[in-house]
């Protein structure tokens, strides 16, 4: 039997409260309560204990989590991790705490509460909010930076397995990922590919703490790690140019100066892969619709784009779509090459 559709006022309503669920998501996500239950249901005090939390608050949290199946209340004041919930445990291979702390931080959730003022000057909120950039905030504030990180290796923990499922690189000899963060995808691609080398290429206080990440995948040996802009030069020396959430931070003129610094020391048989959601035409309900949104707060100019808007885009970059390899995730492969 379907539950009962709710009144309509309602269903707004629940829609317009939806930072008060994200919010009690980030605290049960900061406070790793899925880590303190991964070996079983724990009684509230317990968990209060773990975290250093009053107790009730805390029940009231996770009471309210529980009702729409984050969490389950097994007993009174006990509580058990749900399939939901598994994905806030730091160790699972989908995990998703990293995005979740990402967007309960003040960086991001008081920049979002700053939204009207995108909406009424076309500036990022987070500019306005923070008076800096968000690249420049996190050059000048590296716990914050190490958050968005961790966060990015989350997003890409979901949409690497898609990426490799769909897209054949084993064409190429050498992979340049183009702000590659700590070269979780890079390593990925590394480690299916054996036959291939990596270069990962981003600002140097990113790339000086990728050796981890690349060591976890066991491809250190074959990757270096070159600091820089890719506003200014690209190393040379790949025959594929991989930037994953890179051309969304940024307007069509940032954007083209990107693509054709990467287009510069392309080889001519070379391929230029961006991993970016594409927005679907109308009114079908995409994610990219609202990541959208989150671009418009947070980045210069940033946007998701459509397929007609990547082609405009590649080709006053002097670059060629090839074809876009879409995946069961957002996530697309938009190949392109000289034109």
């Amino acid at each position: 039997m379907e539950p009962p559709t709710l009144p309509l006022h309602t269903q707004l309503l629940q829609m317009a409260s939806g930072y008060w669920l994200s919010q009690c998501i980030y605290v049960a996500a900061k406070l790793a309560i899925a880590d303190h239950l991964k070996a079983g249901e724990q009684p509230c005090r317990a968990l209060a204990h773990l975290t250093e939390t009053d107790e009730t608050a805390l029940y009231r949290i996770l009471r309210a989590l529980a009702s729409v199946g984050i969490f389950q209340e097994t007993a009174p004041q006990t509580f058990a991790l749900t399939p939901l919930a598994d994905f806030l445990r730091s160790d699972h291979p989908r995990s998703m705490r990293g995005s979740v702390v990402m967007l309960g931080e003040p960086e991001h959730y008081e920049a979002w509460s700053n939204i009207l003022h995108s909406v009424k000057t076309g500036e990022p909120a987070f500019d306005h909010r923070y008076g800096q950039g968000v690249f420049e905030y996190f050059g000048n504030h590296p716990e914050a930076a190490a958050i968005f990180e961790e966060a990015m290796n989350s997003f890409s923990r979901n949409e690497e397995p898609e990426i490799l499922a769909h897209y054949d690189f084993s064409a190429f000899s050498t992979i340049v990922d183009v702000g590659g963060g700590y070269g979780e995808l890079l390593g990925s691609i590394l480690a299916k590919y054996p036959q291939l080398q990596g270069i990962l290429f981003d600002e140097d206080y990113v790339v000086d703490n990728a050796a981890p990440t690349l060591n976890r995948h066991g491809v250190g040996d074959r990757c270096q790690r070159i600091g820089g802009s890719f506003f200014r030069t690209i190393p040379a020396g790949g025959d594929a140019y991989l930037l994953k959430h890179i051309i969304h931070d940024w307007g069509d003129d940032q954007a083209i100066a990107i693509l054709q610094n990467c287009r510069a020391v392309l080889p001519d048989d070379g391929k230029i892969l961006i991993c970016e959601a594409v927005v679907p035409e109308g009114n079908q309900p995409s994610g990219a619709k609202m990541l959208d949104i989150n671009m418009l707060v947070m980045c210069p100019g940033g946007k998701e784009r459509t397929a007609a808007e990547f082609e405009t885009l590649l080709a006053a970059a002097d670059l060629k779509l090839t074809r876009i390899v879409r995946t069961a995730e957002e996530i697309c492969v938009i190949e392109a090459c000289k034109a």
